[in-house]
């Protein structure tokens, strides 16, 4: 359909009640009677769950009877739905690309509890733009690219690992880069570890064996990733091996998992007795504990009594606000161990809360029928440790289930129970393009919906790299980064979304702008020849202009597998040479002009 003529379209419009999450504070049905007479719009429905079966099925039979061009659906984020709903269009004979979503749960209803009225008027504007911009669509197809079937791996950890073995075991070539000398990580120090009670030194011995036994996996320990170049299923990479002398291989690889996994936090000096003899971390005190073959001693001295302070470095205000998660179940794991070794040791446990979830609670359970003592200290008033005047340690604490009563616990040993902080790694980041969240581990693009994708196609991201988590979480993440990564590469081509900026070559004049505004590397500068000289006879100054068209003219091109969709380059061309498909200049005017009619109406 020609985009000056966008009365002529047949748009299908639904507006979701979301069982409530919407109707409840939106007036849907008058959402409905505000566009149904818009100019292009042919249908206009509401419907429980669009989402649902049942309303899929229902556009679809309303595409395909109605001849319906375009399809509009009010109901919640597109982050949710909108590749649901492009497979409804793409089903019915719709190109999916003629679809739009209108958000009014996050956007609107969600916001704006308060105040029905105000939520409904704001409704109707936004289901307005998105006519409006739906009106101008046109239909697109998805970018297709062949991809290398190999993969990287970064991070040779429990989970980088696992992930190399099953996308071994798939058919794929891997990389595996692992920076430290040895293969491992954190599992590859540890002795029995919950709840499987498998020795994590002798599982990594396992792993390392079944790695060894596949051909497919080509392992560099002691190695970078320095360099990145290409785009999605045909990355170039730069890996830096620590050789004699060092030297950077280069290999070609279809996507990326980064499995580079956490750091344990380190308290500063005097934070809860950090720097006093006897004041360990949880991961030094787990070494102590699977290496005492008999009675537990620290620094040659026997162990009789320990105290364990919890939440430390998670769940600080101003600090790091998240909680670690394994921590709680790894303290009460060890606290197990410590019984089994010596049960006439007394064990504090000094917490905020505990949050052994799942399958762990039975962990807590089985410590306190041990013997350990927990005590819960209010979330204003951590514990005090002190050295006595005899040399011997004492943590005083408030403790909320006995009256708020303060005590005081001499003790031979204090153990912080640290949570995990993110891997620090600039180079790399910048390098992949990795999003940080706020709490600054990897983000993903959706916890649920797609839990170890990236913003960057192809790279993905696997185990507590993006978040505290326990091994059987991490290796459950790395298979699932496996299971989408090996979903394209097998295929051997893949489909990417056509919504990206195009360059108009009439237009630009190359001034390098956008280069600068691409956080993806997707722009760069090429030479075009320019239009053939006039006829005619020819003057001195016409000499010199056919001799620079014979260099050619200077503009910018944009690789369609490099680019994100994200626009950044759009507003800083001074020529106004840039768009970006499905969010053109005149659809974005156009949903700006529906918005508005709402507002002066």
């Amino acid at each position: 359909m020609s985009a000056d003529q966008p009365s002529e379209r047949r748009i299908g419009v639904y507006v979701c009640h979301c069982g409530g999450n919407i109707s409840d504070y939106v007036d849907v049905e008058a959402v409905v009677n505000a566009v149904k007479d818009e100019p292009g719009v042919a249908v206009a429905k509401h419907m429980m769950f669009a989402c649902s079966d049942a309303g899929q099925q229902e556009m679809e039979k309303d595409i395909a009877e109605q001849k319906l061009d375009g399809l509009v659906v009010a109901s919640c984020s597109p982050k949710l739905h909108v590749v649901t709903f492009r497979g409804v269009a793409k089903r019915a004979g719709l190109n999916p690309y003629e679809y739009s979503q209108a958000n009014i749960r996050e956007q609107c209803s969600w916001t704006h509890t308060d105040d029905h009225e105000g939520a409904t008027r704001k409704a109707i504007a936004l289901v307005r733009g998105v006519i409006a911009r739906t009106k101008l669509t046109e239909p697109l197809e998805p970018l297709v690219v062949e991809t290398t079937q190999k993969a990287l791996i970064i991070g040779g950890g429990i989970t980088g690992l696992r992930a190399a073995i099953g996308m071994a075991d798939i058919g794929l070539g891997v990389f595996l880069v692992e920076r430290e000398p040895e293969l491992g990580g954190w599992v590859g120090k540890f002795g029995p570890m919950f709840p499987h009670e498998r020795d994590g030194r002798e599982l990594i011995s396992h792993l390392v064996e079944e790695v060894r036994k596949r051909p497919a996996i080509n392992v560099f320990t002691g190695a970078e990733v320095v360099t990145k170049a290409g785009s999605f299923g045909n990355y170039q990479v730069g890996i830096r091996v620590s050789a004699d002398p060092p030297e950077t291989i280069t290999a070609e690889v279809g996507s990326i998992i980064v499995a580079t996994g956490f750091d344990a936090y380190h308290p500063a000096e005097g934070e809860l007795g950090t720097g006093l003899a006897g004041v360990i971390t949880l991961p030094e005190f787990k070494e102590l504990v699977d290496g005492s073959d008999g009675k537990l001693r620290h620094n040659g001295r026997p162990v009789r009594s320990l105290a364990y302070i919890y939440c430390v470095g998670s769940r600080q205000p101003g600090g790091n606000e998240y909680c670690s998660r394994f921590c709680c179940s790894a303290a009460s794991h060890v606290s197990i161990k410590v019984s089994e070794l010596d049960p006439k040791i007394r064990q504090y446990h000094l917490y905020r809360d505990i949050r052994t979830y799942g399958n762990f609670e039975l962990l807590y359970t089985e410590a306190r029928k041990q013997g350990a003592v927990y005590v819960k200290y209010p979330d204003d008033a951590p514990p005090v440790v002190a050295v006595e005047a005899s040399g011997s340690l004492a943590v005083t604490v408030r403790d909320l289930l006995s009256g708020d009563e303060e005590l005081e616990i001499p003790v031979d040993l204090v153990v912080q129970v640290t949570g995990m902080v993110p891997r620090k790694n600039e180079e790399m980041v910048g390098m992949l393009k990795l999003p940080l969240g706020r709490d600054g581990f990897f983000n993903e693009i959706h916890p649920k919906l797609r839990p170890v994708e990236t913003m960057v196609d192809g790279v993905l991201i696997a185990g507590t790299c993006q978040g505290p988590k326990s091994s059987a979480e991490s290796v459950a993440s790395g298979l699932a980064a496996v299971t989408q990564s090996a979903s394209v590469l097998k295929r051997g081509v893949a489909e990417l979304d056509p919504l990206v900026a195009t360059v108009d070559p009439d237009k630009c004049t190359w001034c390098g702008k956008c280069v600068n505004a691409c956080p993806y590397g997707a722009i760069e500068k090429v030479s075009i020849p320019l239009p053939p000289p006039k006829a005619g006879p020819r003057r001195p100054h016409d000499l010199a202009a056919d001799a620079r068209a014979a260099n050619g003219r200077e503009v910018a091109t944009i690789s369609e597998a490099g680019c994100k969709g994200c626009g950044g380059c759009v507003p800083v061309c001074p020529e106004n040479a840039i768009d970006l498909r499905g969010y053109t200049d005149a659809q974005i005017t156009a949903m700006i002009d529906g918005l508005l009619q709402e507002a002066i109406a």
